[in-house]
């Protein structure tokens, strides 16, 4: 078992359940948050391991949380977006702002435990 403290931000809960089910299936420690709020509240308060974020969020989009991460709190955390709009202008805005991975949806959680697994290496 590896808990790994790992933070979801994404707001379609069908798609977040079923990635908490898949992510805890495999050790990790889900916190779920649905906004660009919380996820902000949530960081104040802890540090995940990792974030999977969505880019469309209400509130705070995943590009403003990925900026947020890097430049305002400082922190190498890995960062893996999510997005249904995979274009390629999100796809290099992410990667600008600091973001390790990107995964378009529909996503597969064996592909997204993958990458996780993988970034997480890369920090030991």
């Amino acid at each position: 078992m590896n808990s790994k403290k790992l933070l979801l931000a994404e707001d379609d809960a069908l798609l977040a359940s079923l990635l908490d089910y898949r992510l805890k299936k495999d050790g990790y420690q889900v916190t779920i948050c649905s906004d660009g709020k919380k996820v902000k509240e949530y960081l104040e308060e802890n540090r995940p391991d990792v974030i999977i974020t969505d880019i469309m969020m209400p509130y705070f989009s995943g590009l403003e949380l990925t900026d947020y991460v890097r430049n305002q709190l400082k922190l190498k955390i890995p960062i893996i977006v999510l997005s249904s709009a995979g274009n390629e202008e999100n796809v290099l805005s992410a990667f600008k702002l600091g973001a390790n991975e990107f995964l378009s949806k529909p996503i597969s959680p064996a592909e997204l435990i993958l990458r996780l697994q993988k970034e997480l290496a890369h920090q030991n």
